[in-house]
């Protein structure tokens, strides 16, 4: 049995993230739910292995880790996934494309958010439909603008998967869950159409990995 351990929920986006990225990297696993919905996430074990309460948590090559973007740039480092580029101008801009998503879209559109939307409104049951509707067409919207700077070759900013991609899928997957429309983001739709047929994107996709 592999000593790597991954901690997540399958419809969390951050553990969507570090799936992908495990995928790419060839990194067998074990995979480990942490219900949020049952609250598993309050538990004192789990909150003994993240304070925050927050998955995903990454238990590899002796270490365990919390927060997915810097995991991801663990994984990059130690596995050589070239997810941004060499020359630092270039990879910084890679960067700010992906936490365009992962760093302003995703914190205000996680389950304890939408969560506490809908407990301050019960007189409003498409509270939580209308929050999502609202923050996550503006965040895709932003991110086909600076995609214009890339060249989709089929992926985000190149021929192969970066950090762009393995940020973006997950948000899609949300704006799907929530009825999001991104028709008028092409560059955005043709990135989606290479990732779901790259196998680590499909092996990763929340419902491919749904605890039955």
């Amino acid at each position: 049995m592999t000593d790597t351990i991954l901690y997540d929920y399958w419809r969390s986006s951050a553990s969507y993230r570090l799936r992908i990225a495990m995928n790419l990297a060839g990194i067998e696993y074990q995979a480990i739910s942490v219900d949020l919905v049952k609250g598993d996430h309050r538990s004192a074990e789990h909150l003994a292995r993240n304070p925050q309460g927050l998955v995903p948590v990454l238990e590899i090559d002796g270490h365990s880790f919390t927060q997915s973007l810097a995991i991801l740039d663990y994984l990059n480092e130690t596995r050589g996934l070239g997810l941004s580029p060499k020359d630092p101008a270039e990879a910084t801009k890679v960067k700010a494309l992906a936490h365009s998503v992962a760093v302003d879209v995703h914190p205000v559109c996680n389950l304890g958010v939408v969560g506490h939307v809908s407990r301050l409104l019960p007189e409003v049951p498409e509270a939580k439909v209308d929050w999502m509707k609202h923050f996550i067409p503006t965040g895709l919207r932003a991110f086909e603008t600076l995609l214009a700077e890339f060249e989709q070759t089929p992926f985000c900013c190149g021929d192969t998967p970066s950090l762009a991609d393995v940020c973006l899928m997950p948000q899609l997957y949300n704006a799907h869950r929530w009825g999001v429309d991104f028709s008028d983001c092409p560059r955005i739709q043709k990135v989606e159409a290479a990732c779901g047929e790259h196998p680590a994107f499909a092996a990763a996709y929340p419902d491919a990995v749904k605890p039955a």
